[in-house]
């Protein structure tokens, strides 16, 4: 079921300034608030964080520290994150967008 331009204009309208999580093709994920968006779909968010997957290096040292210590179980690696501040998000690369909260 569709929606019309107005009321996917007020659904757009009322994420602005919301945190959204998006989640782009190469694996990263953008945490950032909204501030607009465009016909391509590219989205711009401000106060931005990137999380990335853990290079194979860094697994292999969790899992080297995990054996070391004795402990069973399964390891447990971190995304690696950073700042970035005010990011374009291509559009063409969106997977999948989630609103925090």
């Amino acid at each position: 079921m569709g929606c019309t331009p107005a009321q996917a204009s007020a659904y757009l309208t009322s994420l602005l300034n919301k945190t959204l999580h998006i989640h782009i093709s190469d694996g990263r994920m953008f945490a950032g608030q909204l501030k607009c968006t465009d016909n391509e779909r590219n989205i711009i968010l401000a106060m931005t964080q990137e999380y990335r997957q853990p290079s194979r290096k860094d697994i292999e040292r969790a899992a080297a520290e995990h054996e070391a210590s004795g402990k069973g179980g399964n390891v447990k690696v971190d995304m690696k994150k950073r700042f970035v501040g005010l990011v374009v998000v291509p559009g063409k690369y969106v997977e999948k967008i989630e609103v925090e909260g």
